[in-house]
């Protein structure tokens, strides 16, 4: 597999809606926010390697 540094268009989009969310919001708004993104990255992380665990194509 040939991994990238770079973002897809579709990441660099949500990138940018992120960026514009956070603009207008305070300092505490901004660390819950940020705290839910983060939430979430882990929730995908750990679906994806349910996924890869129980997957019948692993080798």
């Amino acid at each position: 597999m040939n991994f990238s540094n770079q973002l897809s268009l579709e990441q660099e989009f949500e990138l940018i809606l992120y960026k514009q969310k956070i603009k207008p919001l305070n300092l505490e708004q901004s660390r819950n926010l940020l705290s839910e993104i983060l939430k979430t990255m882990l929730l995908k992380d750990s679906i994806i390697k349910y996924v890869i665990r129980n997957s019948h194509f692993r080798q």
